[in-house]
């Protein structure tokens, strides 16, 4: 009789063990939000990338330091020292090339807003941080209605953009989150920016009154007051060919106002076919590195999607606890379900070896 008792015991253990079943816990992971509105982005295998690291020695700049947001307001920073700002400089040489407008300023040439741009969207991009290229004004029939070349960089620890400004070595934040452009606009618009303070240079010092312009903090955020950004994300790699094309967040105080550039219109309503309108703010703040996954569980094995706009794309990256160690997986695959609990982190990795925001994967089995 007891033999009979471990026999039907073991059957009943095998049976359990057949049954198992896994569930996915839910997670608060960063968000994902599809590219659906720009085109294209900056080809980190061009030459011309690891040609400005090099010529300018720009890894000297850094002096050991590893935090992805501290090594980019360095890096503006440097940009700032080395380009005079000279407003009213028609023709300007260089030709509208990061390394021809570098060279230009070290013999003492000064350069507008818009070449600030672009030498921060080339170098920004050369190590990997995702940059796009914008422009802004505050727009106000009888002033102020200039105009301002600037960039938003993503910062993958903040799982967010940010507007940098390389020309004043400045940006917003709020409760010590940098911000984009379009949260600059929105404190604006609420209440002229009184709950945000600028920022200078790479100690972050809060500066109302900027010491070398004698702008104030609110007149620099009028300035998002309009934003247009740049469709094509390749000024860089596609110069001079690069395709001028703006896309402009179309909200409530669009729709009711005009911007006025240079005391008219702002050229782009008179040529439609070079403004896209885009009414989800989502379409304009996508999250480049950003993990989204897919799970399918079938007996003891979880299969594995991972989805992400991630430009220049080398591999994904997966470790579990509790190893520890970093190894690249696919894009999709398989896991078998050995343990009563499986955590696993992903993360994307771009050809410049800068990873994103991580992600999790928490799959644990019932009972």
């Amino acid at each position: 009789m007891k033999a009979i008792n471990l026999f039907i015991a073991a059957i009943l253990l095998i049976t359990g063990c057949m049954n198992k079943e896994y569930i996915v816990e839910t997670v608060d992971n960063p968000p994902f939000r599809p590219n659906v509105e720009f085109q294209g982005s900056e080809d980190l295998s061009h030459p011309g990338f690891q040609k400005l690291i090099d010529k300018y020695q720009l890894d000297t700049i850094f002096h050991g330091e590893t935090d992805e947001f501290k090594r980019i307001l360095l890096l503006r920073h440097w940009i700032k020292s080395v380009i005079q700002i000279n407003d009213f400089g028609d023709p300007y040489p260089g030709g509208g090339f990061a390394e021809g407008i570098l060279d230009a300023a070290l013999q003492g040439q000064g350069f507008h807003c818009g070449h600030f741009m672009k030498v921060q969207n080339g170098i920004m991009n050369a190590y990997g941080y995702v940059t796009r290229t914008l422009g802004a004004g505050p727009g106000v029939k009888g002033g102020p209605d200039g105009h301002h070349g600037i960039n938003e960089i993503w910062l993958n620890g903040y799982h967010k953009w940010f507007l940098s400004d390389a020309k004043y070595d400045h940006h917003f934040e709020k409760d010590g989150i940098p911000l984009s452009a379009l949260e600059i606009r929105d404190e604006y618009l609420k209440n002229k920016a009184a709950d945000i303070i600028k920022v200078k240079g790479p100690d972050r010092i809060p500066t109302d009154e900027d010491p070398e312009t004698g702008t104030s903090k609110e007149r620099s955020a009028q300035t998002y007051t309009w934003i247009e950004y740049h469709t094509y994300n390749d000024m860089f790699t596609a110069w001079p060919e690069h395709q001028t094309m703006l896309s402009m967040y179309e909200d409530d105080y669009f729709v009711n106002n005009t911007w006025i550039w240079g005391d008219k219109p702002h050229w782009a309503y008179a040529k439609p076919e070079f403004m896209r309108l885009v009414r989800d703010r989502d379409a304009i703040e996508w999250t480049p590195n950003t993990i989204a996954s897919e799970i399918q569980i079938e007996d003891d094995m979880a299969e594995i999607r991972l989805i992400s706009e991630t430009p220049n794309l080398h591999t994904y990256q997966m470790k579990e606890v509790p190893s520890g160690d970093w190894k690249k997986v696919g894009g999709s695959f398989s896991i078998p379900l050995k343990r009563k609990r499986h955590e696993l982190t992903f993360r994307t990795m771009n050809l410049a070896g800068v990873t994103g925001p991580e992600h999790k994967i928490v799959i644990t089995r019932k009972g």
